[in-house]
């Protein structure tokens, strides 16, 4: 039995969180104990609203890389976009390849197959050449192919990176680089997977269709209350500055201020310019002319309730300025409206873009959830969405076929059955050398091609679960023979047997058993290929760094990552991670049942906690199932249940009010044991929905159950 944690905090603190945001208290408690206070991260939490997403245009060189594809259509240029075989790097390729080919764009795409090297090679530099093609786009890749980029330079061909993986010290060059954790990328949130960095390309490109790309403008505003001129420059509906201009009213002279020099050139646009003009015109004088531009009719059309009110009751109202640090702003509610009002307008202008939006979302939800980012910030924005436009049946194609052949048609879909059934087949494809089945899966425009590649695909995975368990046998003995010999901090296996494409799962797998980092290691070809993932705060791509000299390649994230060298380095690799294991520092590692979020009272134990667990979703990374815990509630029956063996429980428990149906899997032998039907005890659990014949049924899971104290 483990330890049951639930951290201590602050009622006060509930109290303001509940209030501030209109939460009830249980779910302020959780957001509280988990550390979820600052209106920023709150937002993730409740709002899904799309525009709360980050713009694209945020990186700093979005617009180097839309005018590159932009003069690629203009020219009639070949473009070859180059993937991983991973689900993330096929949703990237897709993304990208939808946006383009339907632009016109001649557009293909490559991905290594078979025993490919990870990365951007050398032949398909030199085969793109050879077919006469002039633009490389690298997607879920390239930031650390420094080589094969600079061999494209050398035979005339351009480069866009865009890539989410940890860059390395030197960046290749020369490439337009787009990637959250490059040094000087300007996006404020690194960690969101390829397919999201491709999805903010393509949103910027199709923004580019309209009037206000690469428009400079400046919202003007005078605040009376302080007698000053506030301005934001905006560009592609990013502010690029602010400047509040505070004047002196007894000796106030337009020349005397920084507000000529930095409104020159601009387009200026004013809420009421009427009156704008006027107050400027009392601040300055009549002499002070400014030519505005009122939006306030324009904005009307959409939001018809705004026509007659000021920016002075507009700000309050703002969804944006709820979440901010600081009290709302005249200034800061008219750019919240002027980019709302561009968006609808966008949306109108090109609905096209709105339903290409929907099906590339379902992709990125994907990517998100198979890459392990996250799951806060805008990465929860992008699930939520995927799953929204999934749930309501507007499935992308190829997507669709593989749900129905998964028997998840008409089912409820949430974030777990993504990432444990339909990432897991989809992966399948790449790890047995065959990402183009996955590929073909969402680009072919044929039904039937779609629906027998999705056969096929399911295949694969029970091809690939085999080889699971081979791989496991091939590692057991050595696994825990390799952790003393690595200073308790590494589990090193080496053998060529496991086959390539599940190398990463058993690294993982190991890691869960044994909690510390783990390494395993095949030969395919005279080459050593080999997965790394990590545990307790660890930084793999750190260690691997420290062998640079050593590896063809390598890189990836802080805790999964992949290298190769040649075969004949092998005994000087086991010499090197030998030594290197001894400065391995892992974090704290406790044994519990998991933090608990809430304590639960019976009154309080029925189907509505299963909308509080909902609020959380999507789950994932950082974000793990809400974990609550009841204490003394009544065991009302309660069986053994199984095939064969009766190793599962299923008990009962009467909470007055509302009967639980409880499950609890691989423990039968605890009825009779540490308790009977009839006592009353305290449990840990999660809630969840049980379908049968499409039929939900609230349940609870349990985590843990002992008799209770208070008998």
């Amino acid at each position: 039995m483990s330890e049951w944690f639930k951290k201590q905090i602050s009622k006060t603190q509930v109290e303001s969180v509940s209030k501030k945001y209109s939460l009830d208290p249980i779910t302020a408690s959780i957001m509280v104990r988990r550390g979820i206070t600052s209106g920023s991260d709150i937002l993730y939490y409740i709002e899904d609203d799309l525009r709360f997403q980050h713009s694209p245009f945020m990186f700093a060189a979005m617009e180097d890389a839309v005018d590159r594809i932009l003069d690629a259509k203009e020219e009639n240029e070949k473009v070859l976009i180059f993937g991983d075989r991973d689900v993330d790097g096929v949703t990237s390729t897709t993304v990208l390849y939808d946006c383009l080919s339907s632009m016109g764009i001649d557009v293909s795409y490559k991905l290594p197959g078979g025993d490919d090297a990870y990365g951007l090679s050398i032949q398909a530099v030199e085969e793109f050449a050879a077919n006469y093609g002039s633009l490389i786009i690298t997607v879920d890749c390239g930031i650390s192919n420094n080589a094969e980029i600079a061999k494209a330079a050398e035979l005339g061909l351009d480069v866009i990176v865009v890539d989410h993986h940890n860059a390395p010290e030197t960046l290749p060059s020369p490439a337009i680089i787009i990637d959250p954790k490059t040094e000087n990328s300007g996006y404020p949130f690194p960690d969101i997977s390829g397919c999201a960095v491709v999805y903010k390309l393509v949103s910027a490109i199709r923004f580019s269709q309209s009037s206000w790309y690469k428009q400079d403008v400046t919202l003007l505003n005078v605040n009376k209350e302080n007698s000053a001129v506030e301005c934001v420059k905006v560009r592609n509906l990013v502010p690029v500055s602010r400047l509040t201009q505070t004047i002196d009213q007894n000796t106030a002279s337009l020349s005397d201020t920084n507000l000529p020099s930095y409104l020159q050139g601009q387009l200026l646009l004013a809420w009421d310019a009427k009156t704008l003009s006027q107050d400027l015109q009392s601040l300055f004088g009549d002499g002070a002319q400014f030519n505005l531009v009122d939006i306030r009719e324009e904005a009307a059309k959409l939001f018809p309730k705004f026509a007659s009110m000021t920016l002075t009751q507009l700000k309050g109202m703002s969804k944006m300025a709820k979440y901010g640090d600081h009290e709302p702003t005249e200034i800061g509610g008219f750019y919240n409206i002027f980019v709302t009002w561009v968006q609808k307008s966008l949306a109108k202008d090109f609905p096209s873009f709105a339903k290409a939006e929907e099906k590339d979302l379902q992709l990125v939800a994907l990517a998100a959830l198979a890459d392990i980012m996250p799951m806060k910030n805008e990465n929860r924005i992008f699930v939520k969405n995927g799953l929204k436009s999934i749930n309501s049946g507007r499935i992308r194609p190829g997507l669709r076929e593989l749900m129905a052949e998964l028997n998840l048609t008409g089912k409820r879909i949430n974030s777990i059955d993504l990432s444990w059934v339909v990432v897991a087949h989809l992966n399948a494809a790449g790890r047995l050398g065959q990402p183009e089945l996955a590929a073909k899966l969402f680009i072919t425009d044929s039904q039937n091609e779609r629906l027998e590649t999705a056969k096929q695909i399911i295949e694969l995975n029970a091809e690939r679960k085999q080889l699971c368990v081979d791989a496991w046998n091939y590692a057991g003995i050595q696994a825990k023979a390799s952790i003393p010999l690595h200073s308790n901090k590494l589990c090193v296996v080496i053998d060529e047997r496991i086959n390539r494409g599940v190398s990463g799962i058993l690294a993982g797998r190991l890691v869960s058993t044994y909690n510390v980092p783990a390494m395993t290691v095949t030969i395919v070809d005279g080459i050593a290929i080999g997965s790394m993932r990590s545990c307790r705060d660890y930084d793999v791509t750190q260690f691997l760094n420290k062998m640079d000299d050593l590896f063809i390649n390598h890189g990836g994230h802080n805790f999964a990552a992949g290298f190769s060298f040649k075969r004949e380095r092998l005994a000087e690799f086991e010499e090197r991670i030998k030594t290197l294991s001894s400065e391995i520092k892992l974090g704290d590692t406790k044994d519990t049942g998991g933090d608990i979020d809430a304590e639960i009272p019976a009154q309080y134990l029925t189907p509505a906690l299963l909308d509080i667990s909902d609020r959380f979703e999507p789950y994932g990374e950082e974000n793990p199932q809400l974990l609550f815990m009841a204490k003394n509630i009544r065991v009302a029956s309660g069986q053994r249940m199984g095939k064969g063996e009766k190793m599962h429980l299923k008990i009962t428990v009467d909470c007055g009010k509302y009967k639980w149906p409880c499950i609890f899997w691989n423990e039968g032998e605890r009825l009779g044991r540490d308790f009977n039907v009839g006592d009353r005890v305290d449990f840990i659990f999660r809630v969840e929905r049980n379908v049968f014949n499409r039929i939900e049924t609230p349940q609870i899971n349990l985590v843990d159950i002992k008799k209770s104290d208070n008998l």
